[in-house]
C-alpha cells in the first residue's frame, strides 16, 4: 500500500522535476505530408521515463512493450499496460527508426501497431477501441475506461505501421477507431458534446472532464488519418469540429496567471485545478503546434500568453492552489 508519507514525497519530487527538469518536446516541421514521418512532437526513447505515476520509471515486458507505474493513489496495482504510453513509446521508437533506417529498429517499432491490433476490442456500434484497466479516483471512474487520447495514439501507430508494411488490417483498424469519436461517453464513446462543441476526452467520467492536453493529442491522431486518407469525410469532420471546439474553449483554460489542466465542474472536484509547470510548458508547445498546423491566430495568442505566465511568483501561486486541489481529491 502506498503511504501518506509517500504521497508527500511524490508531491515534492514532482515539484522538483517540474521546476528543474520540465519536459519540453521539440516540434516537427512535417505536418501535412501524406507519408507519415515524425510525429507532431518529437518524442525520444531516452526520455521515456516517469511517464505516469512519477515515483518510478516505466518497465518493459519481454516484447519491448512498456508498462506504467500507477499513480500514487492507486493502491491495488503497481504496473499496468497503459495504451497512451505504449503509443508514445511506439512513436519514440519510430523516430529512432527514421534516424537509423535499420531493420532492427523497424522490427522494434512494428511490435507497437501489432500490440494495438492484438489488444483491440471491436464492436459494431463503437468500432475499434482500447481500454485502460486502472482506476481514475480523481474522476470517480473505477475503470476500465475508454479514451480519445488512446484512440489517437493507436491511429498514429497503426497508420505508420500500415505505411511501412502495407498491411491493410492496420489501416482498417485505424478507420474503425474513428467511430468512437462520434459517440457520447455515456454510450461508450470518447466524446463529450459540450457548449463549445465536441470535446475529445482523455479521461472519461460521468461528467465532462475536458482535459486540454488530451484533447490536443487526440486531434493529432485524427490529423494523421486525414493526411493518409484525405478523402475520408468522417476524419475531416472530426478534425474540423475538434479545431473549432478548441478555438471556442481555449479562453476557458486561462486562469489569468496560469493555465487550467481541465474544465471539469463537479461538487467533488476542486474549482481551481491549475496545470503543473510541465503541463504549462506542454500547453505552450501544443498551442504553437496547432498554430503551425492551422495558422489560426488564437492558438499563437494563447501560446504566447501561457509562456509569459511562467515566472516564479505565478509558480508559487500555482503550487499553493495545486496543493489545495490535491488535498480535496484525497491525493495528498
Amino acid at each position: 500500500m502506498k503511504s501518506v508519507k509517500n504521497k508527500y514525497l511524490f508531491f515534492i519530487t514532482r515539484i522538483w522535476k517540474d521546476i528543474f527538469n520540465p519536459t519540453i518536446w521539440p516540434l516537427s516541421n512535417d505536418l501535412w505530408n501524406q507519408q507519415l514521418g515524425e510525429y507532431y512532437f518529437v518524442f525520444t526513447e531516452d526520455a521515456m521515463v516517469n511517464q505516469k505515476g512519477g515515483q518510478k520509471s516505466i518497465v518493459y515486458d519481454e516484447n519491448g512493450i512498456p508498462m506504467n507505474p500507477t499513480y500514487i493513489d492507486v493502491k491495488d496495482k503497481d504496473f499496468v499496460y497503459y495504451p497512451i504510453t505504449i503509443g508514445q513509446v511506439g512513436l519514440a521508437v519510430f523516430h529512432t527508426y527514421l534516424k537509423t533506417n535499420s531493420d532492427e529498429d523497424k522490427k522494434r517499432f512494428l511490435k507497437f501497431p501489432e500490440w494495438f491490433k492484438d489488444n483491440v476490442i471491436v464492436d459494431e456500434k463503437l468500432g475499434a477501441y482500447w481500454l485502460t484497466d486502472v482506476p481514475l479516483p480523481q474522476y470517480k471512474n473505477s475503470g476500465p475506461w475508454q479514451s480519445a487520447f488512446v484512440q489517437s495514439r493507436a491511429i498514429s501507430n497503426l497508420l505508420r505501421g500500415y505505411q511501412l508494411t502495407e498491411k491493410k488490417e492496420y489501416a482498417d483498424l485505424a478507420e474503425m477507431s474513428l467511430k468512437s469519436f462520434t459517440i457520447p461517453v455515456k454510450e461508450g464513446g470518447v466524446t463529450s458534446f459540450t457548449k463549445f462543441g465536441p470535446f475529445y476526452e482523455e479521461y472519461t467520467s460521468s461528467i465532462p472532464t475536458c482535459v486540454l492536453n488530451g484533447m490536443i493529442f487526440s486531434i493529432c491522431g485524427i490529423t494523421d488519418f486525414v493526411r493518409v486518407f484525405p478523402e475520408n469525410k468522417l476524419a475531416k469532420k472530426l478534425y474540423d469540429d475538434g479545431i473549432q471546439t478548441l478555438k471556442n474553449s481555449i479562453m476557458e483554460f486561462d486562469l489569468g496567471y496560469w493555465s487550467k489542466y481541465n474544465l471539469i465542474k463537479a461538487d467533488w472536484y476542486p474549482k481551481n485545478d491549475p496545470s503543473t509547470i510541465t503541463y504549462q510548458h506542454l500547453h505552450v508547445t501544443q498551442l504553437n503546434m496547432l498554430y503551425n498546423l492551422t495558422h489560426e491566430n488564437i492558438f499563437k495568442e494563447y501560446a504566447d500568453k501561457f509562456e509569459k505566465q511562467i515566472k516564479l511568483t505565478n509558480i508559487a501561486r500555482m503550487y499553493f492552489s495545486k496543493y489545495r486541489a490535491l488535498k480535496k481529491l484525497g491525493r495528498l
